[in-house]
């Protein structure tokens, strides 16, 4: 039964992954807009995800535990150059590129740098997550920003909770994906009213 549970968590965090992100460039090339989508909060995304990356290779965990990784991230960059490219800041993709690259390769240097990120990487990509709330929140319009890209996040938070305690059981891990989860829920939660209410007004 065990086997079988974590097999099915793995194949459909997998799945809904090579996907994931998909609602929400379709929206912003559809619209040819990212309004509410807020940059600061891919950014923070992005580096929260390189760092788990990271810290995963890192020590040698199960590559099933964190396949999905390099997919959302080189989704992520396509939706960070077409925002950029919409909001007329492509120049901006080279310096994102170097910092990015930089800091990848600065995480394993030292031991307790990728200890120290990782256990950052929950304040960073919580970060993120506030930072689009809080951009919905200003602007009280979920604009082009896909619930279904947020509920797919909740879902992968979701199995990746089971997936932690069947097999690392790594705590800082287990942090992370919990507080991914509850954050996802609440933008998913956030984007849904703020479509509601323009729709009855």
């Amino acid at each position: 039964m065990a086997p079988t549970l974590l097999e099915l968590a793995h194949w459909s965090t997998w799945a809904v992954c090579a996907v994931i992100k998909l609602p929400q460039l379709a929206a912003v090339v559809r619209a040819r807009s990212a309004r509410g989508v807020s940059v600061g909060s891919l950014l923070l995304e992005l580096a929260g995800f390189l760092v788990f990356l990271r810290y995963q290779m890192y020590y040698g965990y199960p590559l099933q535990t964190y396949l999905e990784y390099p997919i959302i991230i080189a989704q992520d960059v396509i939706l960070l150059l077409f925002i950029l490219r919409f909001s007329g800041n492509t120049k901006r993709a080279f310096f994102y590129a170097v910092t990015f690259w930089g800091g990848w390769y600065m995480l394993t240097l030292r031991k307790w740098i990728i200890d120290l990120a990782m256990n950052l990487c929950t304040l960073i990509s919580a970060a993120s997550k506030l930072a689009q709330l809080r951009c919905l929140w200003q602007t009280k319009d979920s604009g082009q920003v896909s619930a279904l890209t947020w509920s797919m996040s909740a879902y992968t938070c979701a199995t990746r909770i089971l997936t932690t305690v069947m097999t690392t059981n790594d705590l800082a891990v287990l942090i992370r994906f919990i507080t991914m989860l509850i954050l996802n829920i609440w933008v998913t939660a956030t984007v849904l009213h703020y479509r509601k209410t323009k729709k009855t007004d």
